[in-house]
């Protein structure tokens, strides 16, 4: 949510002049977050206040107060790039950004509180009081339709996007080792990034990757044997399982975890990784395959929700709830380089679709 907030913000600011922002920041706690950045900008100012969130999120819940165009000075519309607690006067507009419905779809994904949590938000009614929709992928519109029985014609689809920070990057760039050294990784590995949870389905993932070196173990194919799987990102709930498997893995020497990866440092990585990975069960655009595209890595994905809107054929879909078909397309990959050129060929032309430019343009026209 803060990579998309900042991106489109920036690129908002950077194209419109005439509008003035006012951007809400509360916390009781002071911000980690670097917003020097908004001070470039003479329309854009921030008001911030420092009211406890649980209970400021109280008020929004059970007394639909206080107003948050109010407590800004006024405002024409409010903008929420997902779904927060909020409350809005009837006479402003209300834009929202809903990125994925995946707690409607797996809840089991999701840990108690997580699910209270989505209950006591109620993220149908705020489809409802919205003025504008933007579903960030169609496979998010026609859930927003299908789910909450919300007008099509309120909802407009604007795909998220990429930072260009994410490139192919020379080889002989020093920071390439520097990144390397700094993770501890291996000379050719596989990679995940993402949040280490259920709804990525890196069971799986471990599970492909035991078969594909059983298989080149029986095989005698070295090359393969040579790969590791390295599965970054920071941990996220309900992951005992995934921890037990790796830790029960045959291969477990040959599995190494990042817990977090620095926002600068991710584009090297995905330049030292021979091959990206993500069998997610659900995703409502996916940010990770389309930054592995344009950094020249060739892409193994799901081919549901979202996904295929993402990759189109510039990676090889597999069925996440089938780990001898990640372990196949992994095996074709890593043995086969003329398709291996071809996808990190169409990967890179495919992410090019995905311009933070394009986003922003979009949805100023949907503020206008």
């Amino acid at each position: 949510m803060e990579e998309y907030t900042v991106n489109l913000l920036k690129h908002l600011f950077e194209m419109d002049s005439k509008n003035n922002y006012v951007l809400f920041f509360n916390s009781w706690k002071e911000i980690k977050s670097d917003i020097s950045w908004i001070n470039g900008y003479p329309n854009v100012t921030v008001r911030r206040f420092k009211i406890p969130n649980k209970l400021l999120n109280f008020f929004f819940w059970y007394l639909n107060w206080p107003k948050i165009d109010i407590l800004t000075g006024g405002a024409d519309i409010v903008f929420m790039p997902n779904i927060i607690f909020g409350s809005v006067s009837r006479k402003t507009k209300l834009i929202v950004t809903i990125h994925d419905l995946s707690y409607e779809h797996h809840p089991e994904y999701f840990s108690r509180k997580r699910r209270w949590w989505h209950i006591f938000i109620n993220p149908k009614k705020i489809c409802c009081r919205a003025d504008k929709i933007i579903a960030v992928s169609d496979s998010t519109k026609r859930d927003i339709v299908s789910l909450y029985e919300i007008d099509p014609d309120k909802i407009v689809m604007i795909p998220s996007a990429v930072s260009s920070d994410f490139r192919v990057i020379n080889r002989n760039d020093e920071k390439l080792i520097k990144v390397k050294e700094k993770y501890q990784l291996p000379y050719k590995f596989i990679l995940f990034l993402g949040t280490i949870e259920p709804r990525k389905n890196i069971t799986s993932l471990i599970k492909a990757f035991e078969a594909l070196n059983k298989h080149a173990r029986n095989n005698n194919q070295e090359t393969i044997l040579k790969y590791e799987l390295v599965i970054a990102g920071e941990s996220g709930w309900m992951n005992k399982k995934i921890f037990y498997e790796i830790n029960h893995s045959e291969f477990k020497d040959k599995i190494r975890m990042v817990n977090f990866v620095e926002s600068e440092d991710k584009p090297y990585l995905y330049n030292l990784a021979s091959l990206f990975v993500y069998p997610s069960f659900f995703e409502g655009f996916g940010f990770p395959p389309l930054e592995a595209m344009r950094c020249g890595v060739p892409v193994i994905c799901s081919n549901n929700s979202s996904l295929p809107e993402v990759a189109g054929s510039a990676a090889i879909l597999i069925d996440p709830d089938k780990p001898n078909e990640i372990f196949e397309a992994m095996e074709e990959i890593l043995t086969n380089q003329k398709l291996k050129e071809i996808l990190v060929s169409k990967g890179i032309e495919k992410s090019k679709e995905f311009d933070w430019k394009e986003t922003a343009r979009k949805t100023l026209m949907v503020f206008r």
